[in-house]
């Protein structure tokens, strides 16, 4: 609540003056009499005893309408966020090799349940090294000998959890390879024209679908950066585009490229016999190289990941250095409330003329 003429407000202190003054006031209507001495035992009537009810009526009215002045005004606290993000795109081999065993907090999983798990937590945080991402954009790129597309780039992770979770291992041999050319270039065709896709789902969807007053993005987030994360046990092998090209088309437009290398020398892989489980030793088939390559190129970085805990680190490491800032706006919201009083200030007046030329109606 504020006074919009709180001023006015010290015209209350007049009040007490009007008073005085009213009920000081000698009437000026009189009737002769030759005496009144009999009349003085007469006792007064309820009638009389009320009678500055009038007067308190007509000092109430005043009251009423000096807070009207005064505009008292009721305020409510809006708030408008406004996000600067990061839109990210996580390109996660899932090739045959990625079936190598991997320790993982006591448990054997292959190297693509390692790697689903920890960018769950990255995605959603884990409360220890990581905090999460819930104002980010985030998709994910499936590749082996094809890449694909497994979720469009989201502000509500919950869809992209759901496709992490079916993603698995290739199963068919002709769709088996490392296609890591193909899945950059298709990750930052996504990102160029991430801004775009944003608006026209919101249309679809029919949210607010309005645009800033100078940008497409959608009002209230704006990408800060786009950045891909680049997760992969073996060697470009099979696709359209080179490497190195599709590094460079990203630099272009402006994409960091963040490369992991998941292998170690001591890594297997355990297949099942009629003789029993057997432990076979795939050994690394990484390009550490290629890897290094694409990061340097486009501002990025690469990490080695041999086993869960490294990978955990390598993705910390990213999640601290692309920060999302969210600024949040306050401001109040004001609505008139004079009404009420000004409307209570007529009811006085009018009760205390109504009761002026009825129940306290003077003679003469």
């Amino acid at each position: 609540m504020r006074w919009y003429s709180g001023w006015a407000l010290l015209l209350l202190l007049v009040l007490p003056i009007m008073a005085y003054l009213m009920l000081r006031k000698k009437s000026t209507a009189a009737v002769k009499f030759s005496s009144l001495a009999q009349m003085k035992n007469c006792p007064l009537s309820w009638r009389v005893r009320l009678r500055p009810l009038l007067t308190a009526a007509r000092l109430l009215c005043v009251a009423f309408l000096i807070i009207a002045i005064a505009r008292p005004q009721k305020g409510t606290v809006l708030s408008e966020v406004f996000t600067e993000g990061v839109a990210i795109e996580m390109l996660v081999d899932h090739s045959g090799s990625m079936q190598t065993e991997m320790d993982y907090k006591g448990q054997t999983l292959n190297r693509l349940e390692v790697v689903k798990k920890v960018l769950v937590d990255f995605i959603e945080g884990n409360k220890k090294e990581l905090t999460g991402r819930p104002s980010d954009l985030v998709g994910m790129i499936t590749f082996a000998r094809y890449a694909d597309t497994v979720c469009p780039l989201v502000l509500s992770h919950n869809v992209l959890l759901e496709f992490m979770k079916k993603t698995d291992i290739v199963r068919l041999r002709n769709e088996d390879g490392t296609a890591i050319g193909d899945a950059i270039t298709l990750a930052a065709a996504r990102l160029k024209k991430a801004e775009e896709e944003i608006q026209k789902r919101n249309i679809e969807l029919g949210l607010s679908g309005k645009k800033t007053a100078d940008s497409d993005q959608p009002s209230g987030f704006k990408i800060k950066s786009k950045v891909i994360i680049l997760l992969t046990d073996g060697r470009n092998n099979t696709g359209q585009y080179e490497p190195i090209e599709a590094a460079e088309l990203a630099k272009k437009w402006g994409i960091k490229i963040y490369t992991v290398g998941i292998g170690s020398a001591e890594a297997y892989t355990t297949v099942q016999t009629m003789m029993g489980a057997f432990k076979i030793p795939t050994g690394e088939n990484i390009d550490e190289g290629l890897l290094q390559a694409i990061a340097e190129k486009t501002g990025g970085f690469y990490g080695r990941a041999d086993d869960a805990d490294a990978l955990v680190n390598i993705v910390k490491k990213i999640n601290d250095l692309e920060k999302t800032t969210v600024k949040s706006v306050q401001y109040a919201q004001y609505s008139e409330q004079f009404s009420p009083w000004a409307l209570a200030a007529l009811v006085a007046l009018a009760a205390e003329m109504l009761a002026g030329c009825t129940v306290f109606r003077k003679i003469p």
